[in-house]
């Protein structure tokens, strides 16, 4: 039995409905700013096989309920941009949007998490016209949104490498290099934003 039930094409459905918005936001943005709000953009569904291994390390039952509203990550997306000042122009679009609500947000790149972890999270709550797992029509799905830059980005892949590999030999070490890395990283995008600001200053 599937986790998601009867629900599982609506969120196939909802992943691409998010893809194409953010994909036409793009064309919108370089149409009128000749360059691109983003660099990359990646979406998924998480696995029925995650999604389980999630609500038994919760203690939550193997239900839809459990899956799309006590989880509130079926649906994600990450969003990749080369500028911090970015990220936040398309987080205003985003609460731009009429069918999305922002359920929840943190900011990790202005306050960065223990371990040098940078990245801008969002939980939206989305209208969408089929039914939810509460029987309402239209419905309301969440989806998780993750904006980075691209330094960003890279770190976090490497930090993640890390702590699914269980062999590591100096987990303390490569922590601390990780973090000093981190630091160094975010000094270049506050650097690189800078060096952005001032050459569009002199045009």
């Amino acid at each position: 039995m599937n986790i998601y039930g009867k629900y599982a094409p609506m969120l196939d459905n909802l992943l691409n409905k998010m893809l194409d918005r953010f994909e036409q936001l793009n064309k919108d943005y370089e149409t009128t700013h000749h360059e691109r709000l983003y660099e990359h953009l990646r979406g998924r569904v998480k696995s029925e096989a995650s999604m389980e291994d999630k609500c038994r390390r919760k203690n939550l039952p193997l239900t839809p309920e459990s899956a799309l509203r006590s989880n509130r990550d079926s649906v994600g997306l990450r969003v990749v941009c080369n500028f911090i000042d970015d990220i936040y122009t398309c987080i205003d679009y985003i609460k731009s949007w009429d069918d999305v609500s922002v359920y929840r947000e943190k900011d990790y790149i202005t306050n960065a998490k223990p371990n040098g972890y940078r990245s801008y999270h969002m939980i939206l709550d989305v209208t969408v016209p089929d039914e939810d797992v509460h029987g309402n029509t239209p419905g309301h799905y969440f989806v998780e949104i993750q904006l980075r830059t691209i330094a960003m980005d890279t770190w976090a892949s490497l930090e993640h490498e890390m702590k699914y590999k269980h062999q590591i030999k100096n987990p303390e070490m490569i922590g601390r290099e990780l973090k000093r890395v981190a630091d160094e990283l975010a000094s270049c995008d506050v650097s690189m934003q800078t060096i952005r600001q001032l050459i569009r200053e002199e045009d």
